[in-house]
C-alpha cells in the first residue's frame, strides 16, 4: 500500500479551497457557460470563448473515444462540464468527477447527470472498484508538487499520479491531460503575488519532469503547446471580469476583484512572453510489463 504524507494531501486541498471556494456566483461572472476554468483552445481568430472552451472539451473527450467508452474518470472536474457531456452527449454510462472542493462538487451533484458520481477526494486517496476506459485531467497536475519539493521529489509524486492512471486504464484506455508548466522561467522566478496570493502550495512542471515521470507507463501519442490560446483566454477573462466589476465586488469585495484581475492580467503576459506554457498530452499505457515491473512508487 502506498503512503503519503497527510501534510501534501492537506496543503493541496486547502490550497484549492482558497482559490475556487470563493463562491461559485462569482466565477459564473466571467467564464463561459460551460464553467471551465482552464485553457480553451482557439481553432480561428473568430472564436468566442464559448466556441474555444467547447474546443477544448471536444479535444480531450475526442482523445479517449469518448463515443465508445463505457467508463471515464475526471481528475480536476471542476464545475463539471466533462461530466456533462459524457453523460448526454456521449451516453457513458459511469463517470466519475474528483475535486477538492466542496462547492465545485455541490454544484455537479445539483446537475443530477445520469450515471455520474462526483467525489470530493484527492487521488492520492482513490481506489476504484474498476477500470475506467479513459481519464481526462485538466488544470489538476498543476497543484501536485508543491514549492518546497526538489525536481526528483516532483517526479516521484507525478510517476505515482501516472502508476496510478496506468492502473486504472483498462488495456486499452487513454490519458488526455493539459497542464501548465513552466517555459522560458524557473521556479524561483516565479511571481511571488501569484505563489502566495493566487496558488499558495502549487507549483508548476517541467515537460522534462513531466515526460520522465511519465517514463515507460505511458506512450506520448501527441502533445501540443497552447501557450498562446492561454495567453488569450487569460486576456478574455480579465476582459469579461472588468466589465462585470460592479457585480463582482458586490459578491467578493473590492480587494478580491483586484486580485483576480491583476493575477489574469500577469498571467496573459506570462503566457504571452514564453515565461509559462500549456500542454495538452494525450497518452496510452504501455503494453510490457518490464518498465511496469520498475516503476518506482512513492513511498
Amino acid at each position: 500500500m502506498v503512503t503519503i504524507d497527510a501534510g501534501r494531501t492537506d496543503a493541496a486541498a486547502a490550497a484549492i479551497r482558497h482559490h475556487y471556494d470563493i463562491g461559485n456566483e462569482f466565477y459564473r461572472l466571467w467564464l463561459d457557460r460551460s464553467l471551465s476554468y482552464s485553457c480553451a483552445l482557439r481553432e480561428t481568430a473568430e472564436d468566442t470563448l464559448e466556441l474555444a472552451q467547447e474546443n477544448k472539451l471536444r479535444h480531450h473527450l475526442n482523445a479517449i473515444d469518448a463515443d465508445h467508452a463505457r467508463s471515464v474518470l475526471d481528475i480536476g472536474c471542476g464545475w463539471g462540464a466533462v461530466l456533462e457531456r459524457l453523460s448526454g452527449r456521449h451516453g457513458v454510462e459511469r463517470s466519475v468527477g474528483l475535486t477538492l472542493s466542496a462547492e465545485q462538487a455541490e454544484y455537479v451533484r445539483a446537475q443530477q447527470y445520469s450515471g455520474v458520481e462526483v467525489r470530493v477526494e484527492d487521488w492520492l486517496h482513490y481506489r476504484p472498484e474498476d477500470k475506467f476506459d479513459g481519464i481526462i485531467s485538466i488544470g489538476a497536475f498543476e497543484h501536485f508538487a508543491r514549492p518546497d519539493d526538489s525536481a526528483e521529489e516532483k517526479i516521484r509524486v507525478y510517476r505515482e499520479f501516472f502508476t496510478r492512471c496506468r492502473e486504472w486504464l483498462t488495456p486499452d484506455g487513454t490519458l488526455s491531460l493539459q497542464t501548465i508548466a513552466y517555459a522560458n522561467m524557473n521556479a524561483a522566478q516565479a511571481n511571488t503575488f501569484m505563489k502566495q496570493e493566487i496558488f499558495p502550495d502549487a507549483e508548476l512542471p517541467t515537460l522534462g519532469e513531466i515526460t520522465a515521470a511519465a517514463d515507460g507507463l505511458f506512450e506520448v501519442c501527441a502533445i501540443s503547446n497552447g501557450r498562446l490560446d492561454y495567453a488569450w483566454t487569460c486576456a478574455e477573462w480579465a476582459r469579461r471580469l472588468k466589465a462585470e466589476r460592479p457585480a463582482a465586488t458586490a459578491l467578493v469585495g473590492p480587494e478580491a476583484v483586484a486580485r483576480y484581475e491583476r493575477y489574469l492580467k500577469l498571467s496573459a503576459m506570462g503566457f504571452r512572453m514564453g515565461k509559462i506554457t500549456l500542454y495538452r498530452l494525450v497518452l496510452r499505457p504501455y503494453r510490457s510489463e518490464y518498465f511496469a515491473a520498475r516503476g518506482d512508487r512513492v513511498a
